[in-house]
């Protein structure tokens, strides 16, 4: 680290350690609230993943028929995953809203009577499915984030205060002993002069 050994190079970095204290409690807020709702997005997940396992078995008889009605997989399918955005600390991630699926174009009375139903309750699975996608990748968003403002929380904390610190420190000591030696050669300025002043009356 340069620096110059001034009163501007002291007053330029009292300002910015200023800005850095400044900035450090809100970088380190922003860590807090990512952290907290990482924690929660993974606790959200894991609760989808207890009530698709249970899905999964409930719709056991359901999937054993597929093969009674062939093309059912095409109305299985996701046509379009619809989601929103909530801004976490600054950070925009994924909600899930809902899928939309191919309307099933069948004939009610050329069905088995199962097929409403069934396809509903499988439909609910690649929902939730599709809703663990977009919680994983806000999780994933979020651990981006995280990383960024833990670097630069780290920047403040472990090398731009203490560098700044370090830099006023070295100045006041510096501009402290330049006023030293300039008090102390005014002095012997003075003493010179005044003797010089003595030697000429006592000639």
């Amino acid at each position: 680290m340069k620096i110059k050994f001034s009163q501007g190079e002291l007053k330029r970095q009292r300002d910015a350690l200023r800005q850095y204290e400044r900035y450090l409690p809100t970088l380190q807020l922003k860590k807090q609230q990512i952290q907290l709702e990482i924690l929660h997005q993974q606790s959200s997940l894991r609760e989808k993943e207890r009530l698709l396992s249970e899905k999964r078995r409930s719709s056991e008889e359901w999937s054993g028929l597929l093969s009674e009605v062939p093309g059912i997989r095409r109305w299985l399918k996701p046509g379009r995953v619809v989601t929103d955005t909530r801004n976490i600390a600054g950070v925009g991630i994924p909600v899930f809203v809902h899928v939309q699926f191919e309307p099933a174009g069948y004939d009610p009375f050329l069905m088995p009577l199962w097929l409403d139903a069934g396809l509903e309750a499988l439909r609910d699975l690649v929902s939730m499915l599709e809703e663990m996608r977009v919680i994983e990748h806000g999780i994933s968003v979020l651990n981006q984030e995280l990383r960024i403002t833990t670097q630069r929380v780290n920047l403040f904390e472990k090398v731009k205060i203490p560098e700044a610190k370090e830099a006023i420190r070295l100045i006041k000591i510096y501009i402290g002993d330049q006023m030293t030696n300039a008090v102390g050669r005014s002095k012997i300025a003075k003493s010179k002069i005044e003797q010089s002043g003595f030697e000429g009356v006592a000639s």
